[in-house]
């Protein structure tokens, strides 16, 4: 049985070009009382004098490839892609064993990509920084849904100077810092529930955790704004939640059209997957989210577009997509292992969608709410509402409605 003792800092990166960075922070983290597990991510050979206990050949194998192939061939991308997913494959046993206590990393561009894709392997909660040239760059689709910690380097990873010397002692520290928070924290005493969320939908989802809390139920909102409904796919498939409020599946919508806030094409699939009760609502499909007014594509310029901030430029979706997005809704949730009702509330999808409002649309409306009841009948239960998304007693049965699937019907 592995106990807390045993567990170690990981630390990874390219040994071979970055042998005397990360010596010295390998000594950083002794200094600290901690146990180092290393991994080396680098193909041409290394002049460490530290032990490495999984070395560039091991891991090139478990990312399905091998040395000799990879210094044949020459492609630094190949290189690069199969170091980062052996890394992650011997990262995963790593955790499984439960000997990680935190990870670390550090590099220029390559060394970021292959430390960003082994960390994607480890769960929420264990702790993950990467020093990096990078770290002020755009690495959101690198670090995906993962509680990831991105550090400036200032200086290239190229040697130890009195720059990088105190920023490796820094992270050090702080790796070790994090690594020391008791886990047992995370255990949970009572069920827990993902709901999504966005501004034009927040009165039903504070309602809702409102009265959700009120029944003892752990709530964790999700803003949907792309990296949101990814994490909370991503935390669902880790087993985090015990039922999922759905309230605001507008990121199909940018998924369907090319706004800025799609959540990939798996959004809305992994509490169908895992087997947990939910809710689903098409919260805010009537937009599409595009940033300042001149970036937004040149098919969408005639249509009804609203500047919600100087930056979110708001799209007013048609009869045809909605159509589309009904269908795609349906489509996810059709094969789900657990149990799913679809509620639609009849007097508007979202704030902006109500009498008076400037994206209020019964008529297209109309056109989502039949074609997601048609597309559904033979596979999932629909249940119309004569309100708003918004309105207090459409929370009241949106929890309602869970709550009975969660218990069998027991209060």
């Amino acid at each position: 049985m592995v106990t807390a003792t045993d567990k170690c800092i990981v630390m990874l990166g390219c040994f071979d070009t970055k042998g005397e960075d990360f010596t010295y922070l390998r000594n950083c983290l002794l200094a600290r009382g901690e146990k180092v597990f290393t991994i080396d991510t680098g193909i041409r050979g290394n002049d460490v004098d530290f032990p490495i206990d999984c070395g560039s050949v091991e891991t090139a194998l478990a990312g399905d490839g091998s040395l000799d192939a990879l210094h044949h061939k020459g492609d630094r991308g190949e290189a690069v892609a199969c170091m980062g997913k052996g890394a992650a494959k011997i990262l995963q046993g790593l955790v499984e064993e439960g000997r990680v206590k935190g990870v670390i990393g550090m590099g220029g561009g390559g060394g970021t990509f292959i430390a960003l894709s082994a960390m994607q392997a480890v769960p929420l909660g264990i702790p993950k920084l990467c020093l990096s040239t990078l770290a002020t760059k755009d690495l959101s689709r690198q670090v995906g849904a993962k509680d990831i910690i991105l550090m400036p380097s200032v200086v290239d990873v190229a040697g130890v100077n009195r720059i990088s010397s105190v920023l490796m002692q820094q992270a050090a520290a702080a790796i070790s810092a994090m690594g020391s928070v008791d886990q047992q924290t995370q255990s949970r005493g009572k069920k827990s529930i993902a709901i999504s969320m966005f501004g034009n939908t927040t009165r039903c989802v504070n309602l809702c955790t409102e009265l959700l809390r009120e029944m003892d139920y752990e709530v964790m909102a999700f803003h949907a704004t792309g990296t949101g409904g990814m994490t909370m796919e991503s935390l669902i498939r880790e087993g985090c939640f015990d039922g999922l409020l759905d309230v605001t599946t507008t990121e199909l919508a940018d998924e369907l059209c090319g706004g800025v806030l799609s959540a990939g094409p798996d959004r809305l699939t992994a509490a169908g997957d895992m087997g947990i009760p939910q809710v689903v609502v098409p919260g805010c499909l009537d937009m599409v989210n595009f940033s300042h007014m001149d970036t937004v594509p040149e098919q969408y310029r005639s249509r009804d577009l609203y500047s919600w901030a100087p930056d979110i430029t708001l799209l007013r979706t048609n009869a045809g997509e909605n159509e589309a997005l009904g269908r795609m809704l349906v489509s996810k949730l059709a094969g789900s292992k657990g149990l799913v009702e679809i509620l639609l509330p009849e007097r508007g999808i979202s704030e902006l969608d109500k009498q008076g409002e400037r994206f209020y649309r019964p008529e297209v409306d109309r056109v989502l709410f039949d074609t997601i009841t048609e597309e559904a009948a033979e596979h999932l239960k629909v249940v119309a509402l004569d309100a708003h998304i918004n309105d207090v007693e459409f929370a009241k049965a949106l929890v309602s409605r869970l709550h009975d699937m969660i218990t069998g019907g027991k209060t």
